[in-house]
């Protein structure tokens, strides 16, 4: 081979290690099904070639070489999850998901997740420099200090559908007569209390982030990312002015499984990229089992975070009494050993959810309601009985029952014939599983993969220098400018001093003597 055909290798090989973005990927929450999502983005960009460092509670052992983690779990934090998301504590209340403990979370966690040695080591490297941030948001913008930090294009993910409070980082806040808040189980056209109550929960929230979470970023970029931006030679700007600057927010959203929200040109719904591309063959036992259903497989599972085996008692009982009552074969997912199985039921501790989904014989997935279960349920055309605990699984829930693919069934003590009811219903009313695969027919139909999608924009964040042409010029108006208040303060200037002047004529009249004009 000739030296020339050498340098031409070369050349090609170096051009391929180039092409490859330096992207610092943060997906600090210490919940399994955020992780999954965060191990969906980097998974999809080590495949393109990509370096990533990726900032996780949940690192992986003997990660590939172009792979970076920094470990920031926290034993505390798992344990205080753990306690918080026990089924049995939730059931009975005696543990508290509010709005204002969530919040308090939120910043207790931050503030940890910044002060970590590792991170710290991270932001203190002067030598470490990326092509691109990509931060999962959180009811939480502190993160966007990390690409002035390091002097390159923000990326944000949101883990569920489009609402106010992410959109307003690329645009403006949606308006409340037609867009739900994140909280809300309301769905357009809402009525007279309905508009009412979304005009309320999004003026709160604003209220909520300008007097009450701003301050606490603000002190936040100030006091932990501050002195790592000196070091820099950078100066310590405002924090308004970072935290508005993403070049793109990336959606774990479909229309498929929410609504036809206006969206702006800097928001992309990609719904689904975490979902492998080829189905996982299923263990040897798996696919025996399921392949032997001759009347079909119900499977049940609480998700990643609440465990099976934290449920009462009378609970577990009730549901193994509906389960052994079927013809059908079931698979739970159960986190230990459960004796007295009746003959149709089958315990897994862990359950490959994808590939399980993906087989014919699966004809029910009875769950917790979750965005991703709900979204791998679409995925794969199966209907649903969703059992929601907390947070976004109500409204999960409540939106898959108004798609006409699911039914609904609260926890509870007396859940039982609920729960019978709902199974016999999906089972016999072929309707639920017929708009179940008409929604996954919406849901693949799309031009690319959802993967292939998210690298593309990414990669194209970076090409572009942080997209400015996505900007939207909505962040460059002031309020009062989008609300007309300059004109309306015009027209009422105008009109007092109309109304001057029309009072100041009329007074000036001198008034006509009458006898003087008859002589």
């Amino acid at each position: 081979m000739s030296s020339l055909t050498w340098l031409l290798i070369a050349a090609l090989a170096l051009s391929h290690v180039c092409d490859g973005y330096k992207v610092l990927v943060m997906f600090p929450l210490a919940g399994k099904s955020h992780g999954i999502l965060g191990k969906g983005v980097v998974r999809h960009l080590l495949q393109a070639g990509h370096e990533v460092t990726y900032i996780t509670p949940f690192p992986e052992e003997n990660p590939p070489k172009n792979l970076h983690q920094v470990d920031v779990s926290n034993p505390e934090e798992f344990e205080k999850n753990s306690q918080i998301l026990n089924v049995t504590a939730l059931l009975e209340g005696t543990v508290s998901l509010d709005f204002a403990s969530m919040l308090q979370f939120m910043l207790s966690m931050n503030r940890d997740v910044l002060t970590n040695p590792n991170l710290v080591k991270l932001m203190s490297d002067t030598t470490k420099n990326f092509d691109v941030v990509i931060a999962e948001w959180m009811f939480s913008d502190v993160y966007s200090g990390l690409s002035y930090l390091f002097n390159c294009p923000l990326i944000w993910v949101s883990t569920i559908e489009p609402h106010w409070a992410i959109l307003r980082l690329i645009d403006e806040n949606t308006h409340p007569a037609y867009v739900p808040d994140s909280m809300s189980n309301n769905v357009p056209p809402f009525d007279f209390t309905a508009r009412v109550k979304e005009l309320f929960m999004q003026t709160f929230g604003v209220a909520v982030n300008l007097f009450y979470l701003d301050g606490y970023q603000r002190q936040f970029f100030t006091e932990l990312l501050g002195p790592h931006i000196i070091k820099r030679g950078r100066p310590l700007i405002s924090f308004d002015e970072v935290k508005y600057n993403g070049s793109l927010v990336l959606g774990n959203s479909h229309v498929s499984l929410g609504q036809a929200t206006r969206l702006p040109q800097a928001y992309k719904p990609i719904a689904g990229y975490h979902i492998d591309t080829v189905v996982k063959p299923l263990p040897e036992d798996l696919k025996k089992l399921l392949d032997n259903a001759k009347n079909g497989l119900i499977y049940f599972s609480m998700g990643s975070n609440l465990k099976s085996k934290d449920l009462p008692e009378s609970i577990k009982k009730d549901l193994l009494e509906v389960f052994g009552g079927l013809k059908q074969t079931v698979l739970w997912k159960f986190e230990e050993v459960l004796p007295n199985l009746p003959s149709n039921v089958h315990i897994v501790n862990w359950a490959p959810q994808q590939s399980i989904l993906a087989h014919p014989n699966c004809i029910l997935f009875i769950t917790h309601g979750g965005l991703l279960s709900t979204t791998e349920a679409v995925h794969f055309g199966k209907p649903i009985i969703g059992i929601p605990v907390f947070g976004d699984q109500f409204n999960n829930i409540d939106r898959a029952v108004r798609k006409g693919f699911a039914k609904r069934v609260d926890l509870s003590y007396v859940m039982k014939n609920d729960l019978r009811a709902a199974i016999d219903d999906l089972l016999h009313d072929k309707s639920f599983t017929v708009k179940a695969r008409e929604l996954s027919v919406v849901y693949h139909d799309r031009p690319v993969h959802p993967a292939k999608e998210m690298v593309h924009w990414i990669e194209h964040v970076v090409k572009t220098r942080g997209a400015p042409h996505l900007r939207s010029p909505a962040l460059d108006v002031p309020l009062y400018q989008k609300l007309y208040l300059d004109l309306i303060a015009l027209v009422l200037l105008v009109l007092y001093v109309v109304k001057k002047i029309i009072v100041k004529v009329c007074c000036s009249r001198k008034p006509v003597d009458k006898k003087k004009k008859r002589n």
